[in-house]
């Protein structure tokens, strides 16, 4: 691999693995349309390589994605481009539609008439990978894991609008052969997230010494996956992934959301004070529950690993400090993504009066 087009590549995971692939020796055309969780300071100190193109855009604009193809000709198209968080669609899903469906749609098209004008050998070793999640897959019980065989039963408008794409890329190979691939991946974590989901706003919220608000009793289950474990695991489904398959990423690290919340707590107890000498999980306030709360995802991330050798390197204890001294040492970053639109609060609760 030598050129890839990403998108979304100014986001949260796809920053990172922007980064780590041209650290690696790849050129990247980075296209992103820059929205409220697209942030320029990701993608700081890649200005002067000569390996990063960045093109301020959507995925859903057909001239703009056929000009990138044609003039840059990448062996991978990799999609992370998506509104991503669950409170913000439960707000106005529209917007979650059309750039997760819409512009999935265009961004397949686009891809399928050019991997159709290539030479036979590029053609052969072209892929599209897109980015997905698990909350496609619904809601777990107290037992079991999402594998890639499991019904589909999304239960918000994000995942709803990201299970909606899954079928899209999944029919593109179906119907016109085009050679895609497709993760669904755990809660990420990790440097450069944006501070609206839960464990950058815990740490925000912490140091401002405001309340800590967890939905409901704060019993939800996610399984969390240390951010450049999950840019491996899409380098190694990319390298070596069969093609039309599904490879589902984990990370093997179940928590309840309350107790990661504490855990943060005590991690900025020990490096960081409170001035009272109190500790920062009096801070902890549980609020209303967001409609459709789904209880526990878990991921079983076998078939990754068996047939790709790939395993999550950073166990979550330590994925976490590592995390929390990021946002201490980089508060003017968070201070530059937190405008007058977003004030560090738990969106999505008002439809649930």
């Amino acid at each position: 691999m030598t050129t890839a087009l990403v998108t979304g590549g100014a986001g949260f995971i796809g920053g990172n693995f922007v980064r780590a692939a041209i650290a690696d020796g790849w050129t990247i055309v980075n296209l992103d349309a820059l929205t409220y969780a697209g942030n320029p300071d990701t993608l700081a100190g890649l200005d002067a390589s000569q390996r990063h193109h960045f093109v301020h855009g959507d995925i859903g604009d057909a001239e703009l994605v056929t000009r990138l193809l044609a003039e840059h000709r990448p062996q991978a198209i990799i999609n992370f481009a998506a509104e991503s968080h669950v409170d913000r669609s439960i707000d106005g899903p529209a917007a979650f539609v059309q750039t997760n469906v819409v512009g999935t749609l265009n961004l397949l098209e686009k891809a399928r008439d050019y991997w159709r004008e290539l030479p036979e050998e590029q053609r052969a070793g072209f892929r599209f990978l897109h980015v997905s999640t698990d909350e496609v897959y619904g809601s777990l019980g107290d037992t079991g894991h999402f594998t890639e065989t499991t019904p589909y039963a999304p239960n918000s408008p994000y995942s709803a609008s990201k299970a909606a794409s899954d079928h899209l890329v999944r029919a593109f190979h179906h119907t016109y052969g085009l050679p895609v691939l497709t993760t669904n991946c755990s809660n990420n974590y990790g440097p450069y997230q944006f501070p609206e989901k839960l464990i950058p706003l815990i740490i925000a919220r912490a140091l401002a010494g405001e309340a800590l608000p967890v939905y409901g009793d704060g019993s939800n289950v996610r399984d969390w996956l240390y951010v450049q474990d999950h840019c491996d695991a899409i380098r190694a489904v990319l390298q070596g992934g069969r093609v039309g398959e599904v490879y589902n990423v984990g990370g093997d690290a179940e928590r309840r959301n309350i107790d990661v919340v504490r855990t943060i707590c005590a991690l900025l107890d020990e490096r960081r004070p409170r001035a009272d000498g109190q500790p920062r999980a009096s801070q902890i306030t549980f609020v209303t529950d967001r409609p459709g709360h789904d209880r526990r995802y878990a991921i079983d991330s076998s078939k990754l690993q068996n047939e790709l050798g790939w395993r999550p390197q950073v166990d979550f204890d330590s994925g976490l400090a590592r995390t929390v001294d990021w946002y201490l040492e980089h508060q003017d970053w968070v201070g530059r993504v937190l405008d007058g639109s977003y004030r560090m609060e738990r969106l999505g609760r008002q439809s649930s009066s």
